[in-house]
């Protein structure tokens, strides 16, 4: 019996009761456990404390979530403003961190919502923010509800490139999701493939390019309905099929 893949969710920091708390909406581990079949294991965001090499090597793939908080715009050369905010910078050293580590290793690397947001700003993009007040682009936001169900309802389609790697795991058809997000990719980064866009050229995955195995960014949240929408489910379950053949192929590798 094979073992169960292990895969490793970046930490937020947030003060709760006295405390500074390293911590994941429960979401995000869920679809993990449930429909990918896999064991989460938090990160805690204290990149300058242990070897994120070492933690990548003992893990079969890499989730980063989304968050309340943004990348903070110094890392991409951009003046900070309340527009911005919130921050999180000690995620954003964790992330950064894990995102190069995982393409070093071609480690299963998915990125939602601010994942997908760190995963550009990583390689030298760039993001706008607050991009419902430029012309001719949608509300991304999340409507105002008291009802989680509410909040990512499935709301917009996007269209998927062509035999691009999304293409490969939901086809090339039109595809319906959940984009909660007032920030955007704006410049896209150099080595990163543009996999859907939404109506109003709203970039909404991206994919490494020359990645050797799983190595996709999507804005939207495929976590909340994983167990109940089919394009959200076949993200994780080629999620978890990369994480397996990447965690079988690390076995049976020699060893020096």
């Amino acid at each position: 019996m094979s073992l169960p893949i292990l895969v490793a969710v970046p930490a937020d920091v947030r003060a709760f009761e006295n405390y500074r708390w390293h911590a994941t909406p429960d979401t995000y581990l869920k679809a993990l456990t449930r429909v990918a079949g896999a064991i989460p294991v938090i990160v805690p965001a204290l990149a300058d404390e242990f070897d994120v090499a070492a933690l990548l090597s003992r893990v079969d793939g890499l989730m980063m979530t989304g968050s309340a908080s943004n990348v903070h715009p110094d890392r991409y050369g951009v003046e900070p403003s309340t527009a911005h905010e919130p921050f999180d910078p000690a995620r954003d050293r964790l992330t950064e961190a894990l995102i190069h580590g995982a393409i070093e290793i071609d480690l299963p690397l998915l990125c939602i919502c601010r994942g997908h947001q760190e995963l550009n700003v990583a390689l030298g993009g760039t993001l706008a923010t607050e991009i419902q007040d430029s012309e001719g682009r949608m509300d991304h936001r999340a409507i105002k509800h008291e009802e989680q169900r509410e909040r990512f309802a499935v709301r917009h389609p996007v269209s998927v490139a062509a035999g691009g790697a999304l293409a490969a795991i939901v086809g090339d058809d039109e595809i319906r999701v959940n984009s909660l997000h007032r920030q955007a990719i704006d410049r896209l980064a150099p080595g990163l493939a543009v996999e859907a866009t939404a109506e109003d050229g709203t970039i909404e995955a991206v994919s490494v390019e020359g990645a050797k195995g799983f190595a996709l960014g999507v804005q939207w949240h495929p976590e909340y309905w994983a167990e109940s929408d089919a394009a959200s489910a076949a993200i994780f379950h080629a999620f978890a099929a990369a994480c397996r053949a990447y965690a079988s192929a690390r076995a049976d590798a020699p060893r020096g």
